[in-house]
């Protein structure tokens, strides 16, 4: 059963080794994660499962101590999603100058980013990557299997808004963006699972939301689950939408 979930953006931006110089500018949201994944570890769950919009190639599931890496970001990082061995058994990155065949995608990455900098007192922690193109019903189906998988069941659900807030978005400026993005941030600030559940799919295509799969996940997840929503934070700051919510 689904007892917490924490909703993130993924850009790579996020690490801070990959934002460089730009690094302050995404400073809110990494504190906004940061207090999303202290509410996941407070409802000590028995399992975290990370979803995040994967490519071809990043699509399925990740076991636990999956690495990747942000060298195709220009950045000599790498990292562990949880792990064993010598670690704390939190995520962790290194850097190493032999190259790690990475196998999480970029989503993934961020998010054993976000994990290596939290406590999450040894949980088991698996990945899933979806395809941002997944019909609904498939990803609603996705949720609910990933909540019968244990007791006490948390959820770290990775994915951007919209792409096309402003001129230089990479997207390109689409009038519709703002209000959709506005429509995720209700669904996801009240733990609205029949709003993300409606969620539609040809609008995200369009305006390149690579969270629409990743949240009807969570809405699959949810259901039944009675839990109460909180937006921790809500921008574009680079003509994308970043969102960071809980549920608990």
């Amino acid at each position: 059963m689904l007892v917490a979930a924490a909703v993130c953006p993924c850009p790579p931006l996020l690490v801070p080794d990959v934002a460089a110089g730009a690094a302050p500018e995404l400073d809110a949201a990494r504190v906004a994660c940061a207090d999303a994944l202290g509410v996941l570890a407070a409802a000590r769950p028995d399992r975290l499962v990370v979803v995040g919009p994967a490519g071809e190639s990043g699509r399925g599931p990740h076991p636990e101590g999956s690495r990747g890496s942000f060298r195709g970001f220009g950045v000599d990082l790498d990292v562990r999603l949880g792990g064993t061995g010598a670690g704390t058994g939190t995520g962790t990155a290194e850097a190493s100058p032999d190259p790690v065949g990475p196998t999480l995608p970029p989503s993934l990455a961020v998010a054993a980013w976000l994990l290596g900098r939290t406590d999450r007192s040894g949980v088991p922690v698996e990945g899933l990557g979806v395809g941002e193109s997944l019909a609904a019903e498939h990803c609603l189906r996705a949720g609910e299997r990933i909540a019968a998988r244990a007791g006490r069941v948390a959820l770290l659900v990775m994915g951007d808004g919209s792409a096309c807030r402003t001129l230089k978005a990479p997207g390109y400026l689409d009038e519709r963006a703002e209000g959709f993005d506005a429509a995720v941030a209700r669904a996801l600030a009240a733990a609205d699972v029949p709003a993300l559940k409606a969620l539609d799919t040809e609008l995200a295509h369009e305006l390149k939301a690579s969270g629409r799969a990743p949240w009807q996940v969570l809405a699959g997840a949810a259901r039944g689950a009675d839990l109460n929503g909180t937006l921790l934070y809500e921008d574009a700051p680079y003509g994308v939408g970043y969102l960071v919510a809980t549920w608990s």
